[in-house]
């Protein structure tokens, strides 16, 4: 499945949509992300979640947040919502740290409050 996907890419355009879309709407992409890279995760639902990240942080859209406002949002929500769902069960306290960390380190400003 490597050689299909290239995970460093998606990585990468998941970073550039992190520095425009801020850490609430990162964190369930890198959930994603790191689900579809876990070695549990079934060929099929690697394929699905690439799909959907990569439809999320590339610039090729289905219907333009430009022309279409509000239904080039709705769109990339839903394929969210429904990936999640697909997959929520896979997800582990460990990714969701993964994920935190990450955020961290390519959004510094906006860390958690939980220091305070």
């Amino acid at each position: 499945m490597a050689k299909i996907l290239n995970y460093d890419f998606l990585l990468r355009e998941i970073c550039r949509y992190a520095k425009k879309a801020g850490r609430a709407a990162t964190k369930p992409l890198l959930l994603l992300y790191y689900v579809m890279v876990s070695k549990d995760t079934p060929k099929k639902d690697k394929l699905l979640l690439a799909s959907t990240i990569a439809y999320i942080v590339l610039p090729i859209d289905l219907l333009s947040a430009k022309r279409l406002p509000l239904l080039g949002w709705i769109d990339e929500a839903v394929s969210l919502t429904v990936a999640l769902q697909k997959v929520q069960k896979n997800i582990t306290p460990e990714m969701q740290q993964k994920a935190d960390v990450l955020l961290d380190k390519w959004l510094p400003d906006f860390t958690s409050y939980t220091e305070a």
